[in-house]
């Protein structure tokens, strides 16, 4: 079972709309065994940035993925793919009865375009050249699915994301770290070195990929609390004052 690990991964992108050829395929990607009762929660995702912020709420949980395809349908909009994509996930994955699946999606989106990750370098410095110096948006659908009775919970988390108007050598030097090549919109907002964003007034976590408010919030709905002050854990991590906790936490936003 799982309730730490290690930060990585975040937010990237393509000038195409993402795809992944091929059917469906589920693994296990980690299963700690520590008791001999399954934990009630199941994470559909292979992202370490996800699995450390739901451990923020110290709920034990198992992570298991499963591959899906990404690709965009005609006329989709950016909120309409991320959750479609979100409960895909969730549906994917076999499970005990009495477990519940949490599944994400995360999507960079300028303009009209829902930016996917880049195919190589030269893709990923196009992309950040893109949207470099002006304010683009990131989509994270979330969806809980609980086995026992079939419910299923979905929510969004939109967050205006402001870049910094960084050089091409900035580039350059990011690209050639090799993490922009898994990230929707070819980059991490948490990157220690490239820095990309400006300034913030949004979810951090949901740029991140898992909007940990919003996951509490559908988690209360299903009588599953967390054991921590989760807030408060989330901005100590990502040493973010977060303007929007209390809001959505109360159903206001």
């Amino acid at each position: 079972m799982c309730s730490a690990a290690v930060l990585g991964g975040g937010c990237g992108g393509n000038l195409a709309p993402r795809t992944t050829q091929g059917a469906t395929r589920r693994h296990v990607l980690e299963s700690f065994s520590v008791t001999t009762q399954h934990p009630l929660l199941i994470l559909a995702s292979n992202s370490p940035r996800r699995r450390q912020l739901l451990a923020l709420a110290d709920w034990m949980f198992n992570v298991i993925v499963a591959d899906v395809d990404e690709s965009t349908r005609a006329n989709e909009s950016p909120t309409e793919y991320v959750l479609r994509l979100a409960e895909t996930k969730a549906r994917a994955i076999s499970a005990h009865p009495d477990q519940i699946i949490l599944a994400a999606d995360t999507t960079v989106v300028d303009g009209n375009d829902i930016l996917g990750k880049p195919q190589d370098n030269v893709e990923a410095f196009a992309m950040l050249t893109r949207l470099r110096g002006h304010t683009h948006q990131v989509y994270t659908g979330v969806a809980l699915l609980r086995l026992s009775d079939g419910l299923l919970l979905k929510e969004l988390s939109v967050t205006d994301v402001p870049m910094r108007d960084y050089s091409d050598d900035e580039i350059h030097a990011y690209v050639q770290t090799g993490d922009p090549l898994d990230k929707a919109g070819a980059y991490a907002i948490q990157h220690p070195r490239f820095k990309p964003v400006a300034s913030m007034s949004g979810c951090y976590a949901g740029v991140m990929g898992m909007p940990m408010c919003h996951v509490v919030r559908m988690l209360r709905k299903m009588d599953v609390p967390p054991h921590t002050d989760v807030p408060v854990k989330c901005q100590t991590l990502l040493e973010y004052q977060c303007p929007v906790s209390r809001a959505i936490l109360n159903g206001t936003m």
